[in-house]
């Protein structure tokens, strides 16, 4: 008798410290919010810096940073000293640090190497699968967090890509 209440004893105990183990996994891809012109290779990117103007793209909220006198400005479109500058040919660096302007020295001097850079590689003209919620081919795909919406589309388009030709999304 005393073995079955020891062994029941030593069971309790054991179910009592016995939690189960809970892992929780975050994932945070913002694949289909960042513009067409952004740089492949990236599942998440919080800011893109562009050294050439020496200016913040910020992914989450569709705004420019940038410099005015002595102050940064957010706005959803760049100034017009900008206005010939080339999104598409230009090197964009990404930064996922947190407000990345208040340290633009640091910025300014760990890239000014990439000023002038051209021929990187923008999301347009991708023909990896995870890009393809940028309109580049029949099928369309969206990544929503860790989710991924298939749709098929009708574009008269047969080949799987849309042949240089845009879709009005850039």
């Amino acid at each position: 008798m005393k073995k079955i209440i020891l062994a029941a004893a030593i069971l309790v105990s054991g179910l009592a410290f016995n939690k189960p183990a809970n892992a929780q996994v975050s994932l945070n891809i913002n694949i289909g919010s960042q513009p067409d012109w952004g740089p492949v290779g990236y599942d998440r990117a919080a800011y893109y810096y562009m050294p050439d103007i020496d200016t913040y793209y910020s992914v989450p909220t569709h705004e420019f940073v940038y410099l005015s006198g002595n102050r940064w400005v957010h706005a959803n479109s760049l100034p017009a000293r900008y206005r010939n500058y080339d999104l598409y040919n230009s090197y964009k660096v990404v930064v996922n640090d947190r407000n990345p302007w208040e340290h633009a020295s640091t910025y300014r001097n760990r890239y000014a190497n990439y000023k002038g850079r051209r021929g990187q590689a923008i999301i347009r003209d991708s023909r990896d699968v995870k890009y393809r919620n940028h309109w580049n081919g029949n099928t369309r795909t969206r990544t929503v967090k860790t989710k991924t919406v298939v749709r098929k589309t009708n574009n008269g388009n047969h080949n799987g890509w849309n042949n240089g030709r845009g879709n009005g999304h850039h």
